[in-house]
């Protein structure tokens, strides 16, 4: 996924930010976070905490240097970055919160936090912080019936199938409603010499795009305890026989000849150009390509409308990624706390809202004008309430060996049904080490 790179340019707070901060600050000497006393006065000790992030995440809006800068002026608290390498991330983090080398602040994803993390175990419940009462859709900072994380966005990033609006206009083409409409709509792109849709399966999760919304919209519509029943191992993953459906749908795509030819060569990384050069028509993809797309080139007048696995199915959203945590066994518990209300104050929280264009999540923050595409996206689906959190926010545990079964399905290497049982045996065996009751 790729995030997006802005500069923050975050003002100072208000002086009475800077006493309110102060005000709320913990006793004793290495706590005081007042600052100065005033004139010839002693200032405090500063207090220094850690914030731990990959380092593929630098651009990320809560560790802007403004911003740092800003909550170090007015609470005298420093905020030091652990920046950790991004394909080491999680394990280094593992390893901090196991031998309690523990940040004071981790930004993570919710749902990988569940599953790599130890969500539960490590991490501080937030259902009593002051921003709570404000937040407008805790789902997206939930887990468990509980807040463990903070955003100050509600847009978790959608995912479905983005699409070339000016190539559907010129072939008079309306969004798919179901899975025989949108065969046809790929026929007809086919007819017209481009590619209908892009498939990058080189890179394995791709590939799960499709199924993890399809599973999700028929979860919601027509069975809610399913991914209940399944992390307790009263169902498999083979007694859902829809679920086998979905994973044939994504493969006919490919089977009829509508895709690139070398779809487990061709890597996520060539999707821009691919858009650009406007040599495909669709992708099963989020809308975070949309908004690189558009920093390419703003003439593109790119969509997104939903895995049309079912009739009149829901948009995806993928759990919302970049929150921030606080560990059980940070060491500045409270000073941690204060940097989370600090950044959900009404003017920090609109200032990092209108500069990043989020989706407010703050009910008394406000929602900027947006790019036209995701403008699109809250009207259609997010205001509506057509939308599902994707499979992954359920999964307790890793899915690697899901994502590397649906590159087999692509070589012939197995059937829909055959990679549901790889999954559902490997699935068992994870959630066993886990010690999930059940298993």
């Amino acid at each position: 996924m790729k995030t997006k790179t802005k500069k923050m340019t975050v003002s100072l707070v208000t002086a009475l930010l800077a006493v309110s901060l102060a005000a709320c600050g913990s006793n004793g000497a290495n706590n005081n976070t007042s600052g100065n006393t005033g004139n010839g006065g002693s200032k405090s000790e500063k207090v220094t905490i850690e914030l731990a992030i990959s380092k593929s995440s630098q651009d990320s809006a809560f560790v802007a240097q403004s911003l740092l800068d800003e909550f170090e002026a007015a609470s005298n608290i420093k905020v030091n970055l652990q920046l950790l390498p991004a394909e080491q991330t999680t394990t280094v983090l593992q390893t901090k919160l196991a031998v309690d080398e523990t940040p004071d602040i981790v930004q993570y994803n919710l749902a990988s936090a569940t599953t790599d993390l130890n969500l539960e175990r490590n991490f501080e419940i937030l259902d009593n912080e002051p921003w709570v009462s404000r937040i407008v859709n805790k789902d997206v900072l939930s887990a468990y019936g509980h807040v463990y994380s903070f955003h100050v966005s509600q847009d978790t990033g959608m995912q479905g199938v983005v699409y070339n609006k000016d190539i559907f206009k010129e072939l008079n083409l309306e969004i798919p409603k179901n899975f025989e409409e949108f065969l046809a709509v790929c026929e007809a792109i086919k007819a017209s010499g481009v590619t209908p849709v892009f498939m990058p399966y080189k890179d394995a999760w791709a590939a799960n795009i499709w199924p993890a919304a399809a599973f999700a919209d028929y979860a919601a519509k027509n069975d809610p305890a399913i991914f209940d029943d399944l992390n307790s191992n009263k169902r498999k993953w083979t007694d859902i026989p829809e679920f086998e459906t979905f994973l044939d749908q994504q493969y006919q795509v490919y089977k009829k000849g509508y895709t690139n030819a070398d779809i487990l060569s061709d890597s996520y990384d060539m999707a821009v150009g691919k858009f650009l050069n406007k040599e495909v028509a669709m992708m099963f993809m989020g809308d975070w390509l949309i908004e690189s797309v558009s920093k390419q080139d703003p003439s593109m007048n790119l969509g997104l409308f939903a895995i049309p696995s079912a009739q009149d199915a829901k948009l995806g959203a993928s759990p919302l990624g970049g929150q921030l945590f606080i560990p059980k066994k940070a060491k500045h518990m409270a000073e941690a706390k204060k940097f989370l209300e600090f950044i959900a104050t009404k003017e920090v929280a609109q200032k990092i809202v209108d500069q990043q264009a989020y989706v407010s999540n703050f009910s008394d923050v406000t929602t900027p004008e947006l790019p036209a595409y995701k403008q699109e996206i809250v009207d259609n689906y997010i205001t509506p309430k057509l939308t599902t959190l994707t499979t992954d926010a359920y999964m307790l545990v890793d899915r690697n060996e899901l994502y590397r079964s649906l590159q087999d399905q692509f070589t012939g290497g197995k059937t829909p049904k055959q990679v549901l049982e790889a999954w559902n045996t490997k699935f068992a065996e994870l959630m066993k080490d886990k010690g999930v009751e059940g298993f």
